[in-house]
């Protein structure tokens, strides 16, 4: 009269440690990424106001 046992799988609570983990992975990432741009953008920058002191690029428009 016994039923056939089924396996079920048994859930467990989250994990501290694999969240923590998983948190400092994705913030390092994302750190990364943002500094990268950061660096770029301060590249971008830079080769600008050199040249416009060396005096190759202006802000102001030529008059026609």
């Amino acid at each position: 009269m016994a039923g056939a046992r089924i396996a079920h799988a048994t859930l467990k609570g989250p994990s501290v440690i694999k969240e923590i983990l998983i948190g400092v992975t994705l913030g390092i990432a994302a750190g990364s990424v943002w500094k990268m741009h950061h660096w770029n953008e301060q590249r971008r920058v830079r080769a600008f106001y050199d040249l416009l002191d060396k005096g190759e690029i202006t802000v102001v428009a030529a008059e026609e």
